[in-house]
Formats: C-alpha cells, sequence, structure tokens
C-alpha cells in the first residue's frame, strides 16, 4: 500500500474510532461539552483535512458524470447520499449515523405552505422559495447525469437530496476544498457573540478551533459560525437567536412611476453607483433594495443606515433637473459619492428622510399585522408547528425592533434639523429687527 494511502486509512481509523466513543453522546445531546478545564488560548479541537468530507470525496465514476454547474453543496449532499446508501459499509457510518434526521431539521426550506406564510413579511420568504428552486434545479441536472448509472443513487428522491442539501448547507464549512463536513466541529453549537471559530491551518492541513474563555468541565462549548441575521440563521441552520445583535432588515425603495424625473434620477444614480433598477417597459422605473442594521443610538450618527440609503433618498426627492445637476457638481467636486452630505436646503433635507421615514411607518405597520396574526397555539397543536410558530414570532420580533431604531433616529434627525431651522429663522428676525 502507497505510504500516502496508508497514512490516511491509519488516520481514518484512528479519528473515527474515536467518533464510536462519543456517538452515544452526541446523539442524546448534539452537542459539545469540555471533559476537562479548558482555558482560553487553548485549542479545543484539531480535525485533519484528510478525514474531513468534501466534493472531491466523490466517487470517480460519480464526478465524471457532473459537469460544472453542479455546484460543491449538491455534490457533497451527493456524497452524503452515496455514503448513507453504504450503510455501515461507509468508513463514515459512525459519524453520518450522528447527523440529524429530516424530522429534527427546521431550515425554512422544510416549512409547508402555511408555516412559510407566518413569515411572508420577511425576506426569508422569498429566500426560501428561491433555495428550493435551486435545490429542485441541482437534483434534476444529477438525475439525468446519473440516468446511464441508475445503481450509484436509485431510489433517491428529491425529499432525499433535499435533506442531504440541508445537511451541507448548515454543517458545511467553507475551505480550500470547496466546502467540507468537519466532525466534531459540526456538533458545536452557535454563541453570536463568541470569538471562537473554525481556523483552517494550510501549513499543517487541520482545521482547528480556539477557546476564547476559559471552560469548566462539561460545560458545553459553543463557537460562531458568523456574524448572522436570524434571517439567514434560520434559512441556513433552522432556528433563531432571541435579541441577536446581527439582526437586518432589507427594505426596497421605488422611484414613482409618475415622476417625469425619473430617467434622469436612475441615470445619475447609475453613473454614480447607487442601486438602480430599470423595469422592461420604458415607463416604470425602481430603486432597490438596502440593508439597514439596528441603529443603536437615537442621537448617533444612524449607524446602521446605509449612507448609499440616504443618498437615494436625497436624490429622490429633487423636483428639478437643475437639482440633480447640482448634486452631481457637488460629488464631483468632492469625493465622487452621490448626494452622501445633507443638502443645503434644510427643510429639503428633511423631505428626502421624511420619505425613508413613510416607507420605514409601512413596514413597520406590515410586521405588526402578521404578528398580531400569529395568534397563540393550542396545547394540542403539534410540537413542530408550534416551534416554527415561536421561531416566526422571534424573526419578525428582531426585524422589527431593526426598523422601529431606524425610524426613532430618523424621526430624531428631522426633528433636529426643524429645529436648526427655526432658530436660525429667530436670529435673521431678530437681526432685521434690530437693523
Amino acid at each position: 500500500m502507497e505510504g500516502w494511502m496508508l497514512s490516511f486509512v491509519t488516520s481514518l481509523v484512528k479519528f473515527l474510532s474515536e467518533v464510536k466513543k462519543l456517538m452515544m453522546h452526541v446523539l442524546a445531546y448534539r452537542s459539545l461539552f469540555a471533559s476537562k478545564s479548558i482555558q482560553t488560548g487553548e485549542c479545543i479541537l484539531r480535525v485533519p483535512y484528510n478525514v474531513q468530507i468534501a466534493p472531491d470525496n466523490l466517487l470517480p465514476k460519480v464526478a465524471s458524470l457532473l459537469d460544472n454547474e453542479v455546484g460543491n453543496v449538491a455534490k457533497l449532499a451527493i456524497v452524503i447520499l452515496t455514503e448513507q446508501k453504504r450503510g455501515q459499509e461507509s468508513e463514515w457510518a459512525p459519524y453520518i449515523s450522528c447527523l440529524p434526521w429530516p424530522g429534527e431539521m427546521h431550515s425554512t426550506i422544510f416549512w409547508s405552505k402555511s408555516e412559510l406564510d407566518m413569515i411572508h413579511q420577511s425576506t426569508v420568504y422569498q429566500e426560501t422559495i428561491k433555495e428550493k428552486y435551486q435545490i429542485e434545479k441541482d437534483f434534476m441536472k444529477i438525475k439525468s447525469a446519473l440516468d446511464h448509472s441508475p445503481e450509484i443513487l436509485d431510489g433517491i428522491t428529491l425529499e432525499d437530496f433535499m435533506h442531504a442539501y440541508a445537511l451541507v448547507r448548515s454543517r458545511a464549512w467553507g475551505s480550500t476544498r470547496g466546502v467540507s463536513l468537519i466532525p466534531f466541529a459540526d456538533f458545536s453549537n452557535h454563541d453570536g457573540v463568541s470569538e471562537a471559530f473554525v481556523l483552517n491551518d494550510e501549513d499543517k492541513q487541520v482545521s482547528e478551533v480556539i477557546a476564547d474563555r476559559n471552560f469548566a468541565p462539561h460545560e458545553e462549548v459553543l463557537i460562531r459560525y458568523g456574524k448572522f441575521s436570524n434571517a439567514i440563521l434560520l434559512l441556513e441552520f433552522g432556528f433563531i437567536v432571541p435579541h441577536n445583535i446581527h439582526d437586518q432588515v432589507q427594505i426596497h425603495i421605488d422611484v414613482p412611476n409618475h415622476d417625469f424625473l425619473g430617467e434622469m434620477k436612475l441615470d445619475i444614480l447609475r453613473r454614480h453607483h447607487l442601486p438602480t433598477t430599470r423595469y422592461a417597459n420604458d415607463f416604470k422605473f425602481s430603486g432597490d433594495s438596502f440593508i439597514i442594521k439596528e441603529v443603536r443610538s437615537a442621537r448617533g450618527k444612524g449607524k446602521g443606515l446605509p449612507q448609499s440609503l440616504r443618498a437615494f433618498s436625497r436624490v429622490l426627492c429633487c423636483n428639478s433637473s437643475q437639482d440633480l445637476i447640482d448634486l452631481a457638481m457637488e460629488a464631483a467636486q468632492n469625493d465622487g459619492r452621490l448626494a452622501r452630505r445633507p443638502l443645503k436646503n434644510s427643510s429639503r433635507e428633511i423631505q428626502a428622510h421624511e420619505i425613508l421615514m413613510s416607507r420605514i411607518s409601512q413596514l413597520i405597520e406590515e410586521y405588526n399585522v402578521s404578528m398580531k396574526s400569529l395568534e397563540p397555539v393550542a396545547a394540542s397543536v403539534c410540537k413542530r408547528f408550534a416551534l416554527r410558530r415561536q421561531m416566526a414570532l422571534d424573526l419578525l420580533t428582531g426585524e422589527l425592533r431593526v426598523l422601529e431604531s431606524a425610524y426613532t433616529w430618523l424621526n430624531n434627525y428631522c426633528a433636529t434639523l426643524l429645529q436648526h431651522s427655526t432658530n436660525n429663522d429667530d436670529a435673521s428676525a431678530c437681526g432685521n429687527i434690530r437693523e
């Protein structure tokens, strides 16, 4: 046996023996706990690359049948399916057997239509539809490619593929091999404020996690999957973090159809790289989507409200071509960014931000209606639906908090401008009297 193969087999056997020892523990909790005291800066776990599962673990015969349009997530899903089909003959059987079953997963791709309707207000709704479409598209490509070798995945259904796909999306980590399932690391649960996460050491060919704090024996070890909003966590992982500091909301602002300056506004926005969309017909103009985050300080600088969104609103409130020309000239004379400075006319600056307030107020009202429709469930309702209803409520609550913080900041900003304008008018009037 060649040296590299012997090394791989030895590592794999040793590693899987550890998996067997912990298998029942993982099945019971699907979490990781410290077996002894761990100090900050110590290595919590280290997993060699050669015992991780990646797309290049595809059987050569299968890999040769797939084209480049089949992505790494789909390819790794096929690896899981082929290993599951092999059962106990698979060298990965101890690990595969620890993975969640379909009924245990709560990613929104598994939600029924009535369950999805609970979150129709959130962008997760449309993202879920797109994700399911992509999964079906990948499945049809794979089925078509493997038609000449039906024995490889004979009897595999779309539901089977969706389960494997969701396992990869929720458990795999980015790597030099595309994506990789890292045994043990993927059993660590998520903590959004943790500074411990999976690191890849290319020189040592290992993935490892370094403790960001002290852990006592038997204490659960948590890591951070990423700085993810609840929308992402629910779509990809199937859980929610209450009071998630990374929550955000996607909002859409339109250039009205009747705006006689619509064409000119879109042109100037496009030239200055602000988001725009022009519909197929020549009469409907549109803006684009912006991501807003929670504004922590009502009197701060509006951190959480993107400058591009405020700039868009300033362009939107222009009512003459000269206004737009002036904005473009100002941008050219400064840093090149369009409408990033307050408008010189304070009443117009207020008007621009009132446009945002109006849109956000509308969204707040729609969120409140959606949340009120989520009536408490009866005790007789199945636990799965009750859990998903609570997830939906927590998701909408977090996004509503973001919207309300943005509205509060905008309201204070406009009030401050109005006060300054009033004071200046009063000062001017007094000056005229003295004269």
